[in-house]
């Protein structure tokens, strides 16, 4: 007699983490083969290994960036990292900005200065950057807004120098954040007031996880400015300043509160 479990797809035992796999794209439950992985597991994993390292050694194209920034003022500047493995030896070197650049920035009065750093992923700034500044920019006219900086091999802290010689009172800061292996092209952004060199990371507010599997540029801008302008209001950010924003409804809700992310 034949497999009764084959003839009858109704005795199929269920797989109990399919449901899971739907809320995440975290690895649960790859199987096995003998003692190892499936081979498809193992070459899923083997292709967001090199994606994730292609993101952190791939260079963004700033002359892009800057077009579609357009028809935004953008400026350039340089960490004192002149090249990227320099950048990836030397954390500090990133924190700084070039003697050069630091030179050529122009002052003024803004209430807010948004500058794109590399980061440790191109790919995220490179998809998901312009779209979320020029999402903000539409929603904060009640700002002054400075030429958005786009700065080459740069970290967090760099945003400090940049907007404490151009005057703003408060930078919001997008980076490619560090990939992993189930999201390659994550942007992160940190809002600081008064910026200035030796802030510590308790004194901005994080928005992170924006990609397209994650939190939504549109969902992202709405967090950014209802913090931008709470922040100019209060004169604060960091800790001080908690996010007391409506709840956000909808698709990236959801995926956050499955994936523990905020």
């Amino acid at each position: 007699m034949g497999d009764s479990s084959k003839d009858n797809p109704k005795d199929t035992p269920k797989d109990p983490w399919a449901r899971f796999r739907t809320a995440t794209r975290a690895r649960i439950a790859l199987g096995r083969s003998g003692d190892a992985l499936p081979t498809s597991a193992l070459l899923e994993f083997q292709l967001a290994h090199a994606r994730a390292r292609d993101a952190v050694h791939s260079a963004v194209d700033f002359d892009r960036l800057a077009a579609d920034l357009s028809p935004l003022e953008t400026l350039r500047v340089h960490s004192a990292a002149p090249d990227r493995p320099t950048y990836l030896r030397r954390p500090d070197l990133g924190r700084r900005l070039d003697p050069a650049s630091a030179a050529g920035l122009p002052a003024g009065e803004w209430d807010l200065l948004f500058v794109i750093a590399d980061g440790l992923s191109a790919a995220a700034v490179q998809v998901n950057a312009a779209a979320l500044v020029q999402a903000c920019t539409a929603r904060l006219g009640h700002l002054r807004i400075g030429p958005v900086v786009l700065a080459e091999q740069a970290r967090v802290a760099l945003g400090d120098e940049v907007a404490s010689a151009m005057g703003a009172r408060l930078v919001a800061l997008l980076v490619g954040e560090r990939p992993g292996l189930s999201a390659a092209e994550s942007l992160g952004v940190y809002l600081t007031w008064e910026p200035r060199p030796g802030r510590a990371d308790s004194e901005r507010n994080c928005i992170s996880n924006i990609h397209a599997d994650g939190l939504s540029i549109q969902t992202a801008a709405d967090k950014l400015c209802w913090l931008a302008t709470e922040a100019a209001r209060l004169k604060l950010t960091g800790v001080a300043l908690k996010e007391d924003a409506p709840s956000l409804a909808g698709p990236d809700n959801e995926k956050n509160q499955l994936t523990g992310r905020s």
